[in-house]
């Protein structure tokens, strides 16, 4: 549900429309459909469809809507069923085209089941049958037109596609055509490869194309379409850089990246994977692969955050079932683990246990008999690995909010900044003097001097002095005004929770402050404010019972202490 949210939001952003304002939704019957509806409808539905519809001749038609909703009536009597769905235009690129979301019933309430090839073929045939009718068939004309358009493409093009088929063994193809324009097409395509040094030339007119062409060409145009996007996002935040500046490579990440959330969006709509701009510190604006959209929480816009690659690889707690195993003939169990470390406590093997179950559902990498004993392979350390590397797939970095405010806010904040944190830390981070980096560079400097003239802080020998507990004083100072404010709108009092106090309500949301993110618990007499977590994303709503233990956070699903817990 929540990535459906998240795709009709993406469908209906700004600038999506020929006049710049948002996409509208529409529907088979309605010119403005509502999304919130359409989803409630969907509730239980075991699957939802996806696409994007781009004819070629897309931006002939003034409006797309008649031709989308023609093309869904095909689609409903090819599958002899009613459809539900919504749609919303999008001619913010050359090529007009159309985001679709079905739902995923029939008119019986049944599932709704398209073959994979009527969605690769079928509404393919229909789209192209109905813009035939409209605008009638392509010429030739239209089609050298295309090819033209190709020759100097830095992509995968129907010109590279004929090279390819082309080519023999070793790779090698000839530009020859009997048609002259074909010919010159395709004498000008392997220029272009050859510009791109991805095809050499031989004697005679023949070419050997670079090994794995047609994956390049791919990168290439997701490169260029990346890139693209990096401009139009900073565009709209009006931030200035230049294209080398940019760091399109979604696999370029290879060590933490700290700077600013400069943008979000879905870089694959069917897959609903995400990206992430970050205005880095080092004055450079990264592209980054969130990978699931569910993978990683909202972040607001101009927040600061830790980027962090995963690296796939097996745990402790995999090597320690490993141990267990090997020394009870590749057998592990609750029981075998508490005789063979006496020490460990049951609630920590049973962690083992529950990771073996995850292992178990996510690739088959163990077994578990009916008794509860687990087989454990020889190669169980790789499994476990192969199974981390399947989820780095969908969520292939840790993201971590450091300021859920702007620099600029933080700069006379009355709380524990992000800035006070690296003022104060034996090892800051290291900062450019370009871009996002300097803008930071400066912060610091105005937030120095407004710790001094607070009296928080004092300046000595040119280092920055404090009595050790300024961060503590100042989450106070912003954890007071923030309940000073609360107060007048709950019309209830406020708990103030200690680093060793409880506390329990109903989570009524989060709260974004200059320290960082909180939750608010209320019942009817009190409300606290305890740290945010990102797993309390899905429980706002619903009891919560927090306990503070030094610092570290635990917390109980309802007020019973029977219920799941979850602790930091």
């Amino acid at each position: 549900m929540a990535a459906a949210r998240a795709h009709l939001r993406y469908v209906q952003r700004d600038g999506t429309s020929r006049d710049g304002e948002r996409g509208a939704l529409y529907s088979a019957e309605l010119d403005t459909a509502d999304g919130k509806e359409f989803l409630e409808r969907g509730v239980g539905d075991r699957h939802q469809f996806r696409f994007i519809v781009s004819a070629e001749d897309g931006a002939e038609y003034d409006d797309l809507r008649p031709l989308v909703r023609r093309l869904m009536a095909r689609m409903e009597e090819d599958l002899e069923t009613k459809l539900d769905w919504v749609a919303a235009d999008h001619r913010d690129t050359a090529h007009p085209h159309t985001h679709i979301i079905l739902r995923g019933k029939d008119d019986r309430g049944e599932n709704l089941v398209i073959a994979p090839s009527y969605i690769q073929r079928g509404m393919r045939e229909r789209l192209a049958e109905l813009v035939t009718l409209d605008l009638g068939p392509r010429t030739e004309l239209d089609v050298q037109r295309t090819l033209r358009r190709d020759v100097s493409a830095e992509r995968l093009t129907d010109l590279d596609r004929g090279l390819l088929r082309d080519a023999d063994e070793g790779r090698i193809v000839s530009a020859s055509q009997r048609d002259p324009v074909q010919q010159a097409l395709r004498a000008g395509r392997l220029k272009k490869l050859e510009a791109l040094g991805l095809a050499e030339p031989l004697i005679a007119g023949r070419w050997r194309l670079a090994e794995g062409l047609e994956e390049r060409l791919r990168r290439l145009g997701e490169r260029g379409d990346i890139v693209r996007t990096m401009q139009r996002e900073l565009a709209a935040r009006r931030i200035e850089r230049a294209v080398a500046e940019l760091v399109p490579d979604a696999e370029a990440l290879r060590n933490p990246l700290v700077g600013r959330v400069a943008g979000r969006g879905l870089s694959n709509e069917v897959r609903d994977r995400q990206y992430l701009l970050i205005d880095g510190l080092d004055g450079r604006v990264h592209y980054v692969d969130l990978g699931r959209g569910d993978a990683v929480e909202p972040l607001p816009d101009g927040g600061v955050v830790r980027v962090v690659p995963v690296v796939p690889e097996a745990r402790a707690a995999d090597r320690v079932v490993a141990e267990v195993a090997a020394a009870n003939g590749g057998l592990y169990s609750l029981e075998r683990h508490l005789l063979h470390d006496r020490t460990a406590s049951i609630a920590f093997a049973e962690a083992h246990v529950r990771r073996l179950e995850a292992i178990r559902r996510g690739t088959g990498g163990v077994e578990r008999r009916e008794d509860g004993t687990w087989i454990i392979a020889e190669d169980h350390l790789a499994r476990a690995e192969a199974y981390e590397a399947r989820l780095a797939r969908d969520r292939p970095v840790r993201v971590e909010l450091l300021s859920p405010l702007p620099v600029e806010r933080l700069v006379g904040a009355e709380g524990a900044t992000w800035l006070d944190r690296e003022l104060l830390s034996g090892s800051p981070e290291p900062l450019r003097d370009a871009g996002f980096g300097r803008e930071v560079r400066a912060a610091l400097v105005t937030r120095r001097q407004w710790l001094i003239d607070q009296e928080l802080a004092r300046e000595e020998h040119g280092a920055l002095v404090t009595d050790g507990r300024l961060l503590a004083a100042l989450r106070r100072r912003d954890l007071v005004g923030a309940a000073a404010r609360l107060q007048s709108e709950l019309g209830v009092g406020w708990k103030e929770v200690g680093d060793q106090g409880t506390a329990k309500g109903r989570l009524m949301r989060r709260v974004d402050l200059a320290s960082g993110r909180f939750a608010l618990l209320s019942d009817s007499l009190e409300f606290s404010l305890v740290p945010w977590r990102p797993e309390m994303e899905q429980r706002i709503g619903r009891e919560l019972s927090v306990r503070m233990r030094g610092g570290g956070i635990s917390w109980t699903i309802g007020r019973e202490r029977s219920g799941p817990q979850i602790g930091w």
